[in-house]
């Protein structure tokens, strides 16, 4: 989709629709004020006669309104005034992307993106533009025999803004919102796509595929790398499943040759039965989503690649999926990891932190500046935060602030969890180093306890992604996230 800036009289373009905002009482945005007035105040009676009230997110079309070019002129309620914000913001987006798309527009000009709003600037609100009208436009059709019937797709959308001051600015961050939707839409694609496609060697074969038409380097390791590197905790989780493992590297050199370059870390479990500790039946199904971390790795990757950022980036991924086969890992059983630390498994379902905790040692080879790694991690996160939140863990201050800067930036927010060494009590086992879990109480921050003890090398911070990675019920389907928080964090620091 082709996104443009542009400033000047709504009342005056020529396109299949123009959008403009109505608070409740009746109150027009300047915009549509001037196309009000450019009518006859044939907005003003259509509110009059109570056909829209400016409610937030509801929409009502119009046609043919007099005197003004445009085919159509969208109304969005926004809400009351005194409380607009950024949900509003973006719901009034959504509403607009779910409505032009029922038209069969192909171009359209948005002018909610000249409304003002409190601590956000114009680049902010042109980006959630971009983010929120491309994921309004998202489809996933591709294993339906046929494609969905649908009107003509919107093609190209012009975003207002209210100075020629601000369209700098704007262009700027049209470049970034598109390259992050781009990163989304891969993260989507691949997490939606069924666990009997998206296989470890399809992820890698994708993370190749990437690499080649981004100039970026992509090395694969497979079972016997991974045997000689000693990853006995990945192998452990592999072991039931006839798919072979693959440890996915890909390296971006944006940045000087010599500049330490930063990771970030996927858990990639293409489908979690759960093991010998194995999942009940009900939303299993779901389980393929379990490689959503993986998935906002490359997708994060696309998207740096694409605004050619200047700065060196290791993205990795452990693939596997977690199967209950007769040589599947057993509940009981002590692996040997990377690290040479052993770890007693005493549920198999707690595979995602066995993983990942070969991975996070596997790249000090790099001799990061920082890591993050994301994981669809512990169903406690979700009863802690909900889906609203990310939780964020982290053995670093600092990088624990630019973490939750760049969530709020990206409007992808994530919420500071403790992980002090009290919670450290519950990873003892009689028979090895550590176990794989502790107690029921406090799952999430135990999980993150258990991979600290082998981030002790670096700045590491860990997005535990189970409450935000996908939906379910009827709009059931990958999120992307946290593909923006990670790209803001990286922007963050080229700069």
């Amino acid at each position: 989709m082709e996104f443009s800036i542009k400033t000047g009289s709504p009342e005056k373009q020529r396109t299949g629709c123009v959008v403009v905002g109505v608070y409740e009482g009746r109150r027009l945005t300047s915009s549509a004020q001037d196309i009000d007035d450019a009518s006859g105040h044939f907005i003003a009676e259509v509110l009059r006669r109570g056909d829209h009230e400016g409610k937030a997110g509801t929409t009502l079309l119009l046609h043919n309104v007099p005197k003004v070019p445009a085919d159509r002129v969208l109304l969005v309620g926004l809400g009351r005034e005194r409380e607009f914000g950024e949900n509003t913001y973006r719901g009034a987006l959504a509403a607009t992307a779910k409505a032009l798309k029922a038209t069969g527009t192909t171009e359209a000009m948005v002018c909610l993106t000249d409304l003002p709003l409190k601590k956000r600037d114009t680049g902010w609100k042109v980006e959630q533009a971009v983010l929120c009208i491309m994921d309004g436009v998202y489809r996933f059709d591709r294993m339906k025999s046929k494609a969905s019937e649908t009107k003509r797709a919107l093609r190209r959308v012009v975003l207002h803004v209210a100075r020629r001051n601000e369209i700098a600015e704007g262009e700027t961050a049209v470049i970034r919102g598109q390259a992050i939707a781009e990163g989304i839409a891969l993260t989507k694609d691949l997490g939606n796509l069924p666990a009997n496609i998206c296989t470890p060697t399809y992820l890698a074969e994708q993370a190749q595929e990437l690499a080649k038409r981004h100039g970026m380097k992509a090395d694969i390791l497979e079972q016997k790398d991974l045997e000689k590197l000693g990853m006995g905790s990945f192998l452990a989780v592999a072991r039931g499943s006839r798919q072979p493992p693959k440890l996915i590297v890909l390296e971006y050199h944006g940045g000087a040759r010599d500049a330490q370059p930063v990771a970030i870390v996927g858990k990639g479990v293409t489908f979690d039965t759960g093991g010998i500790s194995i999942k009940p039946a009900p939303e299993m199904d779901e389980m393929k989503f379990d490689m959503c971390g993986a998935a906002s790795v490359l997708g994060t990757m696309k998207a740096i690649a694409l605004m050619k950022l200047p700065l060196n980036v290791i993205g990795v991924v452990p693939a596997t999926e977690n199967m209950p086969d007769g040589n599947a890992v057993k509940p009981g059983d002590i692996v040997t990891t990377m690290s040479g630390q052993t770890v007693e498994i005493l549920n198999t379902d707690a595979e995602g932190r066995l993983i990942l905790c070969d991975a996070l040692t596997y790249v000090e080879k790099f001799k990061p500046a920082a890591v993050i790694d994301i994981a669809t991690l512990t169903g406690a996160m979700v009863i802690a935060l909900g889906h609203v939140a990310t939780g964020m863990f982290s053995n670093s201050d600092t990088l624990a602030r630019e973490v939750l800067a760049a969530g709020d930036s990206s409007w992808d927010r994530a919420w500071h969890m403790p992980m002090w060494d009290d919670y450290q009590e519950g990873l003892k086992s009689n028979f090895a180093d550590i176990p794989n879990i502790a107690g029921r109480a406090g799952g999430s921050i135990t999980a993150a306890c258990f991979l600290s003890r082998f981030t002790k090398a670096y700045p590491w911070a860990h997005l535990d992604i189970a409450g935000t990675a996908w939906k379910s019920g009827a709009e059931k389907s990958a999120t992307g996230r946290p593909v923006a928080l990670l790209t803001h964090w990286l922007l963050r620091r080229a700069s």
